[in-house]
């Protein structure tokens, strides 16, 4: 069962929606309200510990059964259908996309259990003090060493969840940059650190590269025979991990059917599960299988992951508002943006469709943003004042973690409050100076969720990861491969080799052969005078 391949702009409700925009473009959201005193029913949606207010957007009734018609003539339902049942969907890379199946708990995969298994009994070991460094003092810092889906997932949910953070201090270790390496490394006890060295293929060359400089900070205190006890990995190549030094005991696996970006689910996780405990990891887990239960069996025109997809379609290729900005109010998420930027940008941002045609319509949002309220003063302005559309989701909490109440009210206040400028302005107000009039009918979606725990927090990724499928199967591309990511790799080869050698940098220019262009053979000529 394959995805179908449907290209959107021939559909019936793609040409109704393009005469819907022309009927309701000049729309005010103010008006809308007066109009529809029952607007808020209309256009919100709930599940467990989640409200979606999307009612301050420009949609009306009919809008959205046209959305909801664009979504049944390009078969989404089926394409639902195949990726939970583990259909090979990823077409270009022959793979199924099975994230969902490593929190499927009623019917977890035989080696995923396994798996969860022998996370559960090695964090424990750690946490407890029971596993112990070369010195026979117990662990009490932890190194993740990845890049892209093996350092975004994991470093935004162990600072998301820095609530339910135990005792042990983690760190992460990305970007090829030696200079940040040896700032993270230069005040840790040897003896007291494990690093979890995540790569599938163990030859990724920023994780390796990266994972050999430790290595070797490691051995200038350290006995070679301690890096069994220092180092686990996340891999599937068991010859290269072992000639690393790693014990086989402390690998763990990774399979081909979960892409890099959504493994934080699988043994990627193992740094969260030891900074927040295994039970937290594993309801982290259920939290995104409720919202995948959610996804799969609610009707569209009350599916919370469905609707925001639609809703921003329907800015991005009718309204043509190529961005979309994202403000959690809660510091605890100042890394959510990110993570999303590679979920969303790296899966949509596609010019080939699912037909191996080139689109002629507008596919992948920019997505960006920060935390509330340190966005409001930073670049609410643009938002507020700009000469461009840029749909906002707002996400807050209800309850706070630390009891701080009078704090979580202001910080709800602040929330809701830019909702309302941005849709309302200064309508209906005298303003004397134009400089100080706000147009309004900026669009938002408010998610509004009980508070952030482990469940809520996997439910909350899980939504959007569910979101950017949507868009994906609308927009007829693939959102599960990256090969856009895959050129720059092979010419740094090429480039590395070069700024390596010991050619005489005055004889290097343009050379076919090797690929180099007049401008990067000056720079590289620059770099090795």
């Amino acid at each position: 069962m394959s995805l179908p391949k449907i290209n959107p702009t021939k559909t019936a409700a793609w040409q109704a929606l393009s005469r819907q925009f022309e009927v309701q473009k000049d729309l005010a959201l103010q008006d809308l309200f007066l109009q529809e005193p029952s607007r808020m029913e209309q256009f919100s949606a709930q599940t467990e510990g989640f409200y979606l207010d999307y009612s301050k957007n420009l949609i009306t009734a009919e809008t959205k059964e046209i959305l909801v018609r664009l979504a049944q003539e390009v078969r989404l339902k089926d394409a639902i259908d195949a990726q939970f049942s583990g259909a090979i969907i990823n077409e270009t890379e022959q793979r199924a996309v099975g994230h969902t199946a490593l929190r499927n708990f009623g019917a977890l995969p035989e080696e995923v259990a396994v798996a969860l298994e022998r996370i559960k009994s090695f964090t424990g070991q750690v946490i407890s003090g029971q596993w112990k460094g070369y010195s026979g003092k117990p662990i009490t810092h932890v190194v993740n060493v990845g890049i892209g889906g093996s350092d975004l997932g994991p470093d935004m949910v162990c600072e998301a969840l820095g609530y339910y953070q135990n005792h042990l201090k983690l760190r992460f270790v990305s970007n090829v940059d030696g200079d940040h390496v040896m700032h993270q490394l230069k005040d840790l006890p040897r003896d007291q650190t494990l690093f979890v060295i995540v790569s599938k293929t163990f030859t990724t060359q920023e994780t390796l590269t990266n994972a050999q400089t430790i290595r070797q900070w490691f051995l200038e205190e350290a006995p070679e025979s301690g890096i069994a006890q220092h180092f686990a990995a996340v891999s599937t190549n068991l010859e290269a991990v072992a000639a690393f030094g790693i014990d086989s005991d402390q690998v763990f696996p990774m399979w081909d059917w979960v892409g890099g970006r959504f493994s934080l689910w699988s043994a990627v996780g193992l740094s969260i599960a030891l900074s927040v405990g295994y039970d937290h990891f594993e309801s982290l887990l259920k939290g995104a299988q409720d919202m995948d239960q959610h996804f799969a069996k609610t009707p569209f025109e009350d599916n919370l992951p469905v609707l925001m997809a639609l809703i921003s379609v329907w800015y991005n290729n009718f309204y043509h508002a190529e961005s979309e900005c994202v403000v959690p109010y809660s510091q605890y998420l100042n890394k959510f943006v990110a993570y999303l930027q590679q979920g969303i940008m790296e899966s949509n941002g596609k010019y080939v469709d699912r037909n191996g045609e080139e689109v002629d319509y507008q596919t992948g949002t920019i997505v960006w943003g920060s935390t509330g309220t340190n966005a409001q003063h930073a670049f609410f302005q643009l938002i507020h004042q700009g000469t461009k559309l840029i749909p906002t989701d707002f996400i807050a909490f209800k309850e706070c973690l630390y009891g701080q109440q009078d704090h979580q009210n202001k910080l709800l206040a602040n929330c809701i409050a830019q909702t309302q400028a941005l849709m309302s302005g200064t309508k209906g107000q005298a303003i004397e100076r134009p400089y100080r009039v706000f147009a309004g009918n900026k669009p938002t979606n408010t998610l509004l969720i009980d508070k952030l725990t482990p469940e809520r927090l996997g439910g909350l990724i899980a939504l959007y990861e569910h979101k950017l499928f949507v868009q994906g199967v609308i927009w007829n591309i693939f959102s599960y491969d990256q090969w856009g990511v895959e050129l720059g790799k092979k010419l740094a080869v090429n480039v590395l080799n070069t700024i390596e050698s010991s050619d005489d940098s005055s004889k290097l220019k343009f050379d076919k052969a090797q690929e180099f262009d007049a401008s990067t053979a000056e720079l590289l000529r620059r770099i090795k005078q």
